[in-house]
């Protein structure tokens, strides 16, 4: 039970030490990420789409 109670102890003051980011920051992180996941999913369903049509197109040829 003692090296438990040790960690959550080395836990709390690791944590104490962390910088976490201010408001607007994580609004400007979570603006980055969203964005750029929503371009990728685009990116990747034109690009899917694309060798889609392009495999039909070869397949009825």
């Amino acid at each position: 039970m003692g090296k438990i109670s040790r960690f959550l102890k080395d836990v709390i003051s690791e944590m104490r030490k962390v910088s976490w980011p201010k408001r607007k920051e994580l609004t400007r992180y979570t603006i980055v990420v969203i964005s750029t996941v929503l371009f990728m999913a685009v990116y990747f369903g034109v690009v899917d789409l694309g060798i889609s049509k392009a495999m039909d197109w070869y397949i009825s040829f």
